[in-house]
């Protein structure tokens, strides 16, 4: 899931080296959440009912998003910018439709897109041949430390609660090794952390500075950040931060 709204516009080669990190890319339809797992992290949030809330809504929110054009120029860039040429895996996390994960596989990336809903992983793997797309949840990933270079999280953790999102933010640092990419979209606040009806379930805003701070608890140095606003939707505003892991 990625968090746009289907009534709404848009927010914004390491494929050799992989080995290094003990990628599996030999099995892409192996699940990444086993029950046997070890569970790093559980979120204070339902993430049944976003799931079910997002597969209700999936041919109208593929409809928006799913080809790649909605999104934002700047969006591209910042992107393209710091997850393409890693030398590592890339994971998409609330990879949506696909649009994302396609991208960075045309950039060269090793990468795997993740979400939890069953209608976005069948369209992602129908209409992106083979790309390793595969059904599981960013917040139980049976990965091992460090295991990938890059991390996309594309207005994936917008329907976590405050309180949730620091322990996912975490997790994504057990993920990368140090100085490891992570590139995470949200929506923009002037003041404060505020909930609002999002059109497929509620979700947050944060002040850019405010996720900022969250970032360095959770062990990420900011290295750039995009704020936005696009004219059809005046009164929302978009943001995006790329930081590595320290």
């Amino acid at each position: 899931m990625t968090g746009v709204e289907p009534s709404g516009t848009s927010s914004a080669t390491a494929a050799g080296n992989s080995g290094a990190y003990g990628w599996a890319a030999s099995n892409p339809k192996e699940p990444l959440c086993r029950h046997e797992r070890t569970v790093f992290y559980r979120p204070q949030v339902d993430l049944q009912r976003v799931g079910t809330a997002y597969s209700s809504m999936s041919e109208q929110y593929i409809g928006l998003v799913g080809d790649g054009s909605q999104e934002h120029e700047a969006d591209i860039d910042l992107v393209r910018r710091h997850l393409a040429g890693l030398a590592g895996p890339v994971l998409d996390l609330g990879c949506g439709p696909g649009q994302w994960t396609s991208y960075l596989h045309s950039l060269g990336a090793d990468v795997v897109g993740v979400d939890m809903v069953p209608e976005f992983i069948a369209h992602a793997r129908a209409t992106h041949a083979g790309l390793d797309i595969r059904q599981g949840s960013m917040t139980e990933l049976d990965f091992p430390d460090h295991f990938v270079a890059g991390i996309l999280s594309w207005y994936s953790t917008i329907h976590l609660t405050p309180s949730a999102l620091d322990g996912v933010l975490t997790e994504f640092r057990r993920l990368l090794p140090p100085s490891g990419v992570l590139v995470v979209g949200f929506f923009d606040s002037d003041d404060t952390v505020a909930e609002f009806d999002h059109k497929v379930v509620a979700a947050y805003r944060w002040p850019a500075d405010v996720f900022s701070a969250r970032l360095a608890s959770a062990g990420f140095a900011e290295v750039e950040r995009l704020r936005r606003q696009v004219p059809e939707r005046p009164g929302r505003r978009y943001a995006a931060i790329a930081a590595r892991a320290t």
